[in-house]
């Protein structure tokens, strides 16, 4: 019997070295596959935000007006919920609070009327366009045919303080007020002092104060205005000035 060839004597176990490399080698790869990947923490934040930066992560988001709208509601609505855990019987008690502020300004609206804007203007007498005695006494005596009363007042006023300016009983001074006006006149008119500061606190009641005036506070200013007419003023003995 002829001996084995030695390579046929030595395959089985060269195959089985064989397959065992492969297994070792496939298991080596898996190992591979299975090894973390560490990756830096600040790069990899900022890979993060460059991925969710882009538009289409962005389609449905609500616009910056819409953003603006919902983050005022979400503190009103933080406002009332703190309200609510502080005051008594909570919701009730700030649906309670929040009637009676509203009951307190609409009784100031109807007391104290529509805010002016005359108000604020310095209390000032003349607008900013000049007129004459005589316009002002025409738009005054226009004002009350027609019945309105409160700028048949406010124009009377005026006429009586150009009236004096003209007839440099006062100086013409831009922003003076009627009582300014009238504590000025009444030195060079004594006589007349005590109404001209009665004319003056009507004109402030109808202008600032809310007031309504009537035929009868109407009267009762073109009546001065016309003895103002008819006065002659009490002059210094000495003129500022003027040698001795």
């Amino acid at each position: 019997m002829a001996p084995s060839h030695p390579a046929a004597a030595t395959r089985p176990g060269a195959d089985a070295v064989s397959t065992g490399d492969r297994a070792t080698a496939r298991a080596l790869l898996r190992a591979g596959d299975d090894v973390p990947v560490d990756t830096p923490r600040v790069p990899a934040r900022e890979a993060a935000e460059r991925e969710l930066s882009r538009p289409m992560y962005h389609e449905d988001d609500p616009n910056l007006l819409q953003r603006a709208i919902d983050r005022f509601w979400e503190w009103v609505g933080g406002l009332f919920d703190t309200a609510s855990d502080a005051a008594p019987g909570g919701a009730l008690g700030v649906a309670v609070i929040v009637l009676a502020v509203l009951a307190l300004i609409a009784a100031l609206w109807w007391r104290l009327g529509t805010p002016r804007r005359t108000a604020a203007t310095a209390d000032a007498l003349f607008d900013d366009r000049p007129r004459s005695a005589a316009e002002h006494r025409t738009a005054a005596e226009e004002h009350a045919a027609a019945g309105q009363w409160n700028d048949a007042v406010q124009e009377r006023m005026r006429a009586m303080v150009r009236a004096l300016e003209e007839r440099a009983l006062l100086d013409p001074r831009p922003g003076r007020t009627a009582d300014e006006a009238a504590a000025e006149a009444g030195r060079s008119l004594p006589d007349h002092a005590d109404r001209l500061c009665v004319a003056a606190r009507e004109f402030d009641d109808v202008t600032y104060g809310g007031r309504t005036a009537d035929r009868q506070a109407y009267q009762r200013l073109r009546d001065l205005d016309q003895e103002l007419e008819r006065s002659n003023p009490r002059l210094d003995d000495t003129v500022p000035g003027a040698v001795p």
